[in-house]
This record gives structure tokens, sequence and C-alpha cells, in this order.
């Protein structure tokens, strides 16, 4: 990009964050201050007011611009994370949502702590959460740095970089100033965005084709070069037994990490009851699908109209495939294709600076309602918890921008697969067992964390992910032993298996009211904050 269309797009961007500050002030000069009300926004928001910003909080670069670079890439194959994106939502539905809303206060370990021994839980909780958002976070930061770097011309590093820790900056004080209610609402403003962004590609993309989707899949295998194949499974995962495995671990991880995940379950704590809760996710359901199927129309055109060797030229892993598809709709070095490409990078950039305020937000809330509160010693002098989490997110902030300069070559959705993973290794077990499980103890549930977290991040150092092939962070060396990308099949297993290990073998007696009281608040609500 040079000339008007740099000025344009760099106007828009500064317009967007200028909005977005303004409601982060304003919204900062109504609240008091308490917990309740930088944790959860006071509880104050309406099903479709939660619906949208889950939604906005969900649909983050991954989505936008991993996931339709992957698909115009590898074709079918790439649909694999639409589908697992979209299908996860079905179990936080049905397993999570009513029953977090009534257990938990504003984290994942309140709901595990109601009947098991707060500190090592909180612990442990507390632990996983903050690896699963950095990890996410790191995501949005190599979206973000991808972006930038097309808009200012090529794929220079130093764009990049200075791209990351820009929006690391902006993600703290986001979440310093406003906290869950300034960022609901920047959540919601970048929902209706970039529904209606990527609704008016899609028209423009099916009015090219004259609606005859037929022609667009088979203009997208003519231009990829690999022809019918394209269209079929197995160009990413297909061939040795290593892509198939891969294939079901990626998938397995999709499925079950977002009821994992510490951002999606703080947004339960922000509606006034469970009901609120459930009728919160369906609202999202209905945007996120949508959405998605929105992507996959964007991923084939970009294929078809672009071509992966512009695409590759540009980024690499995909990542600017929408934006360079907008260029292209609007009409390439014209004044059409330089509005519609400047309105659909400020919104890309709309994604990544929402979706990094709600994930440092429920990572500052983990290290403060948490690790803070169970590790302080008994003498030192109290600070209250949102000082804390203020601190906090400048901390994980800066370990987000440092990993995020270091992974910036990967791609999006793929970064986002691995939180996933994670995710639903460390988190989900022990939170499925505390909600159903009558025998469940203290141990078992550290030993879930753990027994989860510790072989999903020691298999991805050791998986082709780090080392031993020329996509690696670390190209120049090899210690890789996992021959899996993805270590969901493994370590998901791993955290089940630990959780219930850790609890048989435990001489721990269940306290049977505890769980009879926590049973009936997960049911009716009864007693729920």
């Amino acid at each position: 990009m040079t000339g008007n269309h740099q000025t344009l797009a760099l106007l828009l961007f500064s317009g967007f964050v200028a909005v977005t500050l303004g409601i982060t002030t304003w919204v900062s000069r109504n609240r008091h201050g308490s917990a309740e009300e930088f944790y959860a926004g006071g509880r104050l928001f309406s099903p479709m007011e939660n619906g949208f910003a889950i939604a906005g909080d969900y649909m983050s670069a991954a989505s936008f611009l991993g996931v339709t670079g992957l698909i115009a890439l590898y074709g079918y194959d790439g649909m694999l994370y639409v589908v697992g994106f979209f299908v996860a939502w079905i179990v936080v539905l049905l397993l999570v949502a009513e029953l977090v809303r009534n257990c938990g206060r504003f984290t994942l370990a309140d709901v595990v702590a109601a009947r098991m021994s707060e500190r090592p839980v909180r612990i442990a909780a507390g632990t996983s959460s903050v690896t699963v958002s950095v990890l996410y976070l790191v995501a949005q930061m190599v979206g973000a740095g991808s972006l930038v770097s097309l808009l200012l011309g090529g794929t220079s590093p130093a764009a990049r970089a200075w791209t990351v820790i820009g929006v690391g900056a902006l993600m703290v004080i986001y979440v310093s100033l406003g906290g869950m209610r300034a960022t609901t609402w920047i959540q919601i403003v970048k929902a209706v965005l970039l529904l209606s962004t990527t609704v008016a590609l899609t028209v423009l993309v099916l009015v090219r084709f004259h609606g005859n989707v037929d022609q667009l899949l088979l203009s997208a295998a003519d231009r990829s070069g690999h022809g019918l194949a394209f269209l079929a499974p197995g160009l990413k995962y297909g061939g040795d037994w290593t892509a198939r495995f891969d294939f079901m671990s990626l998938g397995l991880a999709l499925v079950l990490g977002t009821a994992g995940l510490p951002h999606i379950l703080s947004r339960f704590y922000t509606v006034p009851t469970a009901r609120a809760a459930r009728r919160s996710v369906i609202w999202s359901i209905g945007l996120v699908g949508g959405f998605y199927l929105m992507t996959i129309v964007l991923g084939f055109a970009a294929a078809a109209i672009v071509g992966p060797d512009a695409m590759r030229k540009s980024n690499a892993a995909g990542n600017t495939a929408v934006p360079l598809l907008a260029l292209d709709l609007g009409g390439a070095n014209s004044t059409g294709g330089t509005v519609l490409f400047a309105i659909v990078a400020a919104v890309a950039f709309a994604t990544i600076l929402a979706v990094v305020a709600g994930i440092t937000l429920a990572s500052s809330a983990s290290v403060a309602h948490d690790l803070y509160a169970s590790l302080r010693r008994p003498r030192a002098k109290p600070y209250s918890e949102v000082a804390v989490a203020r601190t906090a997110a400048v901390g994980i902030g800066v370990v987000a921008i440092a990993l995020g300069l270091l992974a910036r070559d990967l791609n999006v959705a793929f970064l986002v697969g691995l939180a996933f993973a994670v995710a639903a290794s460390a988190n989900l077990p022990v939170l499925l067992y505390s909600l159903f499980w009558r025998g469940f103890t203290t141990r078992g549930a550290v030993w879930a964390v753990y027994g989860g977290l510790i072989p999903a991040l020691v298999l991805v150092l050791l998986s082709p992910v780090v080392s031993g092939s020329p996509d690696s962070l670390f190209p120049g060396v090899d210690f890789q032993f996992f021959p899996l990308q993805n270590p969901g099949l493994v370590s998901i297993p791993l955290g089940f298996l630990a959780g219930w290990l850790g609890t048989v073998t435990s001489t721990e007696v269940p306290d049977e009211a505890k769980h009879a009281e926590t049973e009936v608040r997960a049911l009716t609500g009864a007693g729920a904050v």
C-alpha cells in the first residue's frame, strides 16, 4: 500500500482507536471501582448485548484473517477450523454456560473452589488461565503485525514489531481504565462492524460470480494450482499417518477448547441470571454461525480472485487474504478499492483490539482474584484486587508482546488452535469434573489442571512448531520429538486421566454437603451471586 491508500487506512485506524478510547474514558467515569464492576461490568448487560459481546470476543483475528487465509491456501482442509470453532458452541451451551454462571463469581477457579480446598485449586486454575490467555494473545499480536505490515507497504520486520508493541500498549490502556464495562461495549461495536463488513464483502463476491457458487469453487480450484484436489479432503491433513492424526488432534482441540477459554467463561458473569447466560449463548451461536458461513465464501473467493502466489508474497501464512480480496473487489488501483481496503483493514484492527482487551481482562482477573489472593503472605500489606489486576495487565501485555514478536511468521488461526488445545487439556477436565462428579477431590482438581497443562506445553515445545522444520519458530535447530503440530489428541485425554487418577488415589473424603449445595446452586441458581 502506498500514497493515498496508506493515508486513508491509517486515518480510519486512528479514528477507531480514538473512538474506542473515548468509550473507555466515558465508561470509566461512571464506575465505582469495585471488583464486581471491574471484572463483571456490574452484571447489568442484557442477553442480546452480552451475546453480541461474546461474538465480538470470539470472532478474533484467527477467524477474520487466519481462517480465511487457510481456506484460501488449503481449500477444504482449511474449513476444519470453521467447523471446529462453530460446533464448540454446542458444548458451551449444553454443559457450561448456565452452570458456570450459577456456581462462579468472576473466574474459572470460583467454580472449582466452591467445593474444594481453595488455595491449591486457585493457584492451579489461575496459572492455567493465564497461560491460555497469553497463548491466545500471541495470535492476535501476530495478526496485527501482518495487517499493519501490509498497510505500510511490505513485510518490514520493524513495522510488525512496532505494531505488536502498539497493540500491547493499547490493550493495557483499555483494561486498566475501563474494565469489563468498557471492554464489553468495545466488543459490541466491533461485532457490529465486523459482521457488516463481512456481509458487504460476501455480497460483492457473489455479485462478481453472478451468484454462481459452483463457478466460485471451480475458479478457486483452478487458481490454486491443485485442481479439484483443492475441494477435497487431504491437501493439508492427508497423506501419512502424522497428518491424519494432526487432523484429529486439531478437531478435538477446537471442539472442546472453547468451553475452557477464560475470556469466554468470564462473559457469563456479566449477566444477572443463568437464564440470561443461556440466552446470550443462543444469540452468539446465531451471530458466530452466520459469520463463519461467510468466511468460507471469502476464503474460496480469495483463492479465486487474489491467488495463492500473491497471498504468500504478502504473508507466507495467508493472514492478509481478506484485505487483499477487498482491494481487488473494490477495484485495484482505484478509489473504490482504496476505500474498501481501508475499511476492511480498520475493522480487522478493531477486531484485534477488542479481543486482546477481553483476553487481557480475563487473565489479569485470574492473577488478582486467584493467584494474588492465594499467594499473598498473611502479614503483607494488602492491595485491592482491582489495583493488582491493573498491574497484572501490564505484565501480561509485556509477555504477549515478546512472544508475538517471536511467532510473527505463523498463521493466526494455527496459533489459536494451540491455545484451544491447552484450554481443553487443562481447564475443561477440571471444570466438567467439578460440575458433574460427586466424588471429585482437591487432589483430583490440581492433578487435572497440571496433568493437562504441562503435557500440552511440553509437547508443543517438542513439536515441529518450535524446531525441526523450515516453518518452525527456530528453523536452525532440531529438538523435535513429538510429530504432531497440535498436542490435543494426547494432552486432552491426559488431563481427564490425571483428574481421575488424582481423585481415586486421594485420601480426602468429599464433603457431601458442599457438593449438594453446589449442585443445587448450579441447577437452580439458588444462592448465585
